[in-house]
């Protein structure tokens, strides 16, 4: 697997050999793109407090919320060179392809389907294929919720609604397949991006959870917002793989417990926060639902994308039916 690892700005190198004296016997340096106040930055002071505490002063943990050290694609290169040791993003696909996985289009029905889903047996094996590319993942998560369509330009009630309208996608192969097969426009671009590229009218529309869109205020520069709950995706902790191996056994054992109490909290936080954030919206945007002919639509529109990323290598049909079982194994 290639990496392109890019040059660190001197402010952010900085940061780091400003923060890496310490009395502890390892240091754990974690960044994220979201604001401090976000979910996932909140329970990642959690997992600071904890596994300090739990580990009895032997790891200190370093956090950096906002892009302090860089956007999500720096940070995860960070955390591939061994400069930072944890992040959590967009970027999961370069610790395993089969990641992708948990994005496709209307794989799950629901929250309930999807905390079941990332809690199973399935997700531990998905997780330790990520080893073979260096990385550790002690917990895998649900990035923030089931996404919803904005943009500028007219509601969106029907999958016809999208044709042509120029979109961003995270920089995400499933993504792309996902946009051009629902008939849209995908332009690539950073989420830190966006609130500047709605101003200068260089995209239309976006499309994240709700949480995600609020967190980065991009309700304040769109007009729309449908509630197609198309997709959702994984949340892992990403690890320098090299890092968490000299670990001793037992502050490894400290350190995925404590992971997986993250995680937990931070799903549990987005899902109880959605239907809140969705109302506070209401005063910014106008939104949409989609009636039962229009969800088959968008459904319909995006089964090629199943077959396109099985080619694409990243898992299998095998991996796809063991996914949807893992997801309704907890009625």
């Amino acid at each position: 697997m290639n990496f392109t690892i890019k040059l660190l700005t001197p402010m952010v190198g900085a940061i780091i050999a400003a923060s890496s004296a310490s009395a502890a016997d390892f240091t754990f340096k974690y960044g994220n793109e979201q604001p401090e106040s976000s979910i996932r930055s909140q329970s990642m002071a959690f997992f600071e407090k904890e596994l300090e505490a739990r580990s009895g002063g032997r790891i200190d943990v370093e956090t950096f919320f906002g892009g302090a050290l860089g956007n999500e694609r720096e940070m995860m290169d960070q955390v591939t060179s061994g400069l930072l040791q944890g992040t959590r993003g967009g970027f999961f696909a370069d610790a395993s392809g089969a990641f992708n996985l948990y994005q496709l289009p209307f794989l799950v029905a629901n929250w309930d389907e999807m905390q079941c889903l990332v809690g199973s047996d399935f997700t531990k094996g998905i997780e330790a294929r990520a080893e073979a590319n260096g990385y550790h993942v002690p917990a895998t998560g649900i990035s923030q919720g089931f996404r919803a369509y904005t943009n500028n330009v007219r509601p969106i009630t029907k999958v016809e609604d999208l044709a042509g309208l120029k979109i961003r996608e995270p920089q995400s192969d499933l993504m792309i397949a996902t946009g051009t097969a629902l008939g849209s426009v995908p332009i690539a671009m950073p989420f830190s991006e966006t609130y500047q590229a709605f101003q200068q009218g260089v995209i239309d529309g976006q499309h994240n959870p709700p949480q995600n869109i609020w967190d980065f205020n991009v309700h304040e520069v769109q007009k729309f917002m449908t509630l197609t709950n198309h997709m959702t995706g994984p949340d892992p902790l990403i690890v320098n793989k090299g890092w968490y191996d000299s670990l001793p056994a037992d502050l490894q054992q400290i350190f995925d417990d404590v992971a997986v109490e993250a995680m937990a909290m931070s799903d549990n936080l987005y899902r109880e926060a959605e239907s809140k954030v969705i109302k506070d919206m209401e005063s910014f945007v106008e939104i949409n639902t989609l009636e039962p002919n229009a969800l088959a639509g968008f459904q319909a529109a995006v089964i090629p994308v199943y077959a396109q990323m099985i080619e694409a290598g990243h898992f299998s049909q095998g991996d796809i039916d063991a996914a949807r079982s893992a997801a309704q194994s907890c009625k």
